[in-house]
């Protein structure tokens, strides 16, 4: 296991950092609070921090191509102007929101959002992954209990997606013409003994490198994981907490590995031991990752 030097991106603590999304055009990193209701932006020019109270639990954001942000609320699907911080909702949530609530997400190259659910209960495979196209929702039929991990090959023919209680990770064919996935198989199951020594924690999200490797954040298992294409370990960055959530490449280089951090319901034992909890980490990676596509309306 590796020890890069993990730097402190933003202080500030996070009930549940989520969902990280670089900004190249304004050279700032983006982020949701889950139970902390926010969308927050750090200026890496000026490390000037400042956030947006939002109505109800975001997902996950990604960057609007028309400017702004989209944001996957409980509710549904908004814009959120960050210039003046005006919130305009788009589309309504197709689920029971009393038990279920959107989680992470991110766009494909044809500007589709792809954004899964949690069924909060967590005892039966009731939350799915969406498809948002246009204005348009579909539901892709990927069982899961809490849908996490979503990413896609550079070649844009894969699609990984995690199921986090599971503690797997699952692989799709997938057609960028018509977003279509199909061809379901098992790309990574993690060993899911919360009571061994060794547990590792289990997958959460993720993001894909210019190599085609896939940096998964493991939660309750205090590292990242890069792994090959065919679901092999190439490298495992031990970090000071315990529950990451979420990676993001950004810097100017794309070589900045930008790392969500969780503390809400942390016992106040662990809380001690890794006082870094909720804040947004960082620390440099040898391959540069990609940038995100924006939604396109």
């Amino acid at each position: 296991m590796s020890h890069p030097s993990v730097q402190v991106a933003c202080s500030t603590p996070m009930q549940l950092g989520e969902s990280p999304l670089w900004h190249a055009a304004e050279s700032a990193l983006y982020w949701i609070d889950i139970p902390g209701r926010a969308v927050h932006r750090l200026d890496t020019r000026n490390d000037q921090h400042r956030s947006w109270p939002l109505p109800a639990e975001p997902g996950c954001i990604a960057r609007d191509a028309d400017g702004g942000l989209i944001v996957a609320l409980r509710t549904g699907l908004s814009h959120l102007d960050t210039d003046t911080g005006g919130l305009t909702p788009m589309l309504d949530a197709p689920y029971d929101q009393d038990k279920i609530r959107f989680n992470d997400g991110r766009c494909d190259a044809m500007g589709r959002l792809w954004t899964g659910t949690i069924y909060e209960p967590r005892d039966q495979l009731l939350g799915s992954l969406f498809c948002i196209e246009r204005g348009r929702i579909r539901d892709a039929r990927h069982a899961v209990t809490t849908s996490n991990g979503v990413a896609f090959s550079n070649d844009h023919r894969l699609m990984y997606h995690a199921n986090t209680p599971a503690h797997r990770i699952h692989v799709y064919d997938f057609d960028l013409a018509t977003g279509i996935t199909s061809n379901q198989r098992l790309f990574k199951q993690f060993d899911t003994d919360k009571t061994a020594a060794n547990y590792g924690g289990r997958p959460d999200g993720a993001a894909v490198d210019s190599e085609n490797a896939y940096w998964c954040a493991m939660f309750e298992g205090g590292r990242l994981l890069r792994l090959s294409a065919s679901g092999d370990i190439l490298q495992e960055i031990a970090l000071p907490v315990r529950c990451p959530t979420m990676v993001a490449f950004g810097g100017d280089d794309l070589r900045t590995l930008y790392i969500t951090t969780g503390r809400h319901n942390r016992s106040p034992q662990e809380l001690e031991q890794y006082p870094l909890s909720g804040c947004v980490l960082s620390l440099r990676v040898e391959t540069p990752g990609l940038l995100e596509f924006p939604y396109l309306r």
